[in-house]
């Protein structure tokens, strides 16, 4: 079995005092004993193979936030004590941010988790697994004749960013441009958030690209082509990271294996 990093850290304590326990008390021999072996199965981190095709999800646990934002919608899985607290990349995707975003510790399944401690792993994609933009036009990349072009629009990140940032109400001035975003949150008694994404990464589909310690929950937010009605879960659903789609491929999508 394999274990995210950290878990020895936590459970190691426990673990050694567990038989010198023994000499005072066999009953907190054994509470030593499963606490360690708890904080193991905690930070246990199994493989797992996608399915050939298909947006999955980027945590196990239930779909608790399904609604739209805006232009984007926003995927919520929240992760309960005996799920698998490891985070995976829904799509393949080209990490653009990671921003760490100081909070409270609300519990992850109300509201006011909104405002706890998160790490944002921005991303472009161009994924096949999602649908396609409907921004473009023309595919041979040649300009109407007849169409005036504004030159204020010719370069949309020359006043800094401020146009990409009119456009989408999740983007802010100062942050690279993303299309899409998975969000670690901690909750009530989840105090290490302990991203491996980094800037300029490539991710697969089904990729690592973290883990909260004792849990929480993991926000997706889709790129802006996708709707509402394309997502093929509910709330309450049960998820398993990496493997359960959450949004069906286009017909004719490319196959990964």
């Amino acid at each position: 079995m394999n274990f995210a990093p950290g878990a020895w850290k936590y459970a190691i304590l426990p673990l050694l005092a567990a038989p010198f326990a023994f000499v005072f008390s066999v009953t907190a021999s054994l509470v030593a004993l499963a606490l360690g072996a708890g904080t193991l199965a905690f930070f246990r981190d199994p493989e797992r193979t996608p399915p050939p095709t298909g947006v999955v999800s980027p945590a196990d646990g239930n779909v608790s936030v399904l609604r739209e934002e805006g232009d984007r919608v926003r995927l919520g899985v929240f992760m309960n004590v005996w799920h698998v607290h490891v985070v995976r990349a829904p799509f393949s995707a080209s990490v653009t941010d990671v921003e760490h975003v100081s909070g409270a510790n609300r519990p992850a399944f109300s509201k006011d988790s909104d405002r706890n401690e998160r790490v944002h792993v921005r991303c472009e994609t161009e994924s096949s697994n999602l649908p396609a933009s409907g921004s473009l036009e023309a595919t041979d990349g040649t300009a109407d004749p007849d169409e005036v072009v504004d030159s204020s629009d010719a370069d949309p990140t020359a006043d800094g960013g401020s146009a990409a940032v009119a456009e989408d109400p999740h983007a802010k001035a100062d942050q690279p441009l993303s299309d899409a975003e998975v969000t670690l949150i901690a909750g009530a008694f989840a105090r290490r958030i302990h991203p491996y994404a980094e800037r300029g990464d490539e991710l697969e589909r089904g990729d690592r690209i973290g883990h909260i310690a004792f849990g929480s929950r993991v926000d997706l937010l889709f790129p802006p082509e996708v709707d509402l009605e394309d997502i093929d879960v509910e709330i309450g659903d049960a998820m398993t990271a990496g493997e359960t789609v959450v949004l069906e491929a286009p017909v004719g999508a490319e196959i990964e294996l």
